[in-house]
């Protein structure tokens, strides 16, 4: 797979096949990925990677616990500015579309949030994670470190679901899995096959047109 197919065809899966996934294709995707970009040479991201016994037994107590309140990090905040929102809005009516949720049925959206808890039935989770005294270079590094990972893991055939939904459980988390509270539990990341037959996993994903986006200065036409 070339680069630009992996780019194109990576969304976040929202249902996965009940299939293992190799620990060598993990190992050897998160050992190629050591070679994302890294200001200063930090390479601040660090990780926990969980399948069978260990990833049931957290989706136990996950499934058990509340959100952290107060939260460690905000991911919702532009959603306060109009434009923003709009995204926002636009994503959402088209995945709960595709599911056939109303608006209106409370219950099923909460079930359908609730599931982040399982990865969606990802039979492996990454845990991302990086010292709290780490600044916005370090954690758009660790962004860049999750691409590769996402793109290198197409390139294997596999899919994935970037989960800030984590993050609301980052305390939760770390006490269960022994991390230390100067850590930020930043989200995770469920691998797996992707079920092609699955709404979810289908639906027509909404981009802004580039011009809105980007300006380009000196090029001729």
């Amino acid at each position: 797979m070339i680069v630009a197919e992996a780019v194109a065809s990576r969304r976040s899966i929202r249902t996965f096949l009940d299939r293992p996934v190799p620990f060598k294709t993990i190992e050897r995707v998160l050992d190629q990925a050591r070679m994302a970009p890294s200001g200063c040479n930090f390479q601040p991201w660090e990780a926990l990677v969980l399948t069978g016994e260990p990833l049931a037994a957290l989706q136990e107590k996950l499934l058990a616990s509340e959100p952290d309140s107060p939260m460690d990090y905000d991911f919702s905040a532009p959603g306060q500015v109009d434009k923003y929102q709009a995204r926002l809005r636009a994503v959402g009516q088209a995945m709960y579309g595709a599911m056939t949720i109303e608006r209106d049925q409370a219950d099923r959206r909460a079930d359908f949030a609730r599931s982040n808890l399982l990865s969606f039935g990802a039979p492996v989770l990454l845990l991302c994670h990086f010292p709290k005294f780490m600044k916005e270079a370090q954690w758009s590094d660790v962004g860049m470190w999750l691409q590769t990972i996402m793109l290198l893991l197409r390139g294997e055939g596999l899919d994935s679901c970037p989960q800030e939904y984590m993050g609301m459980f980052g305390r939760t988390i770390k006490a269960h899995l022994g991390l230390s509270d100067d850590t930020l539990l930043f989200c995770g990341l469920g691998i797996g096959w992707r079920d092609p037959a699955a709404p979810v996993n289908n639906f027509e994903r909404e981009r802004v047109p580039l011009g809105e986006q980007v300006r380009f200065l000196g090029f001729g036409t």
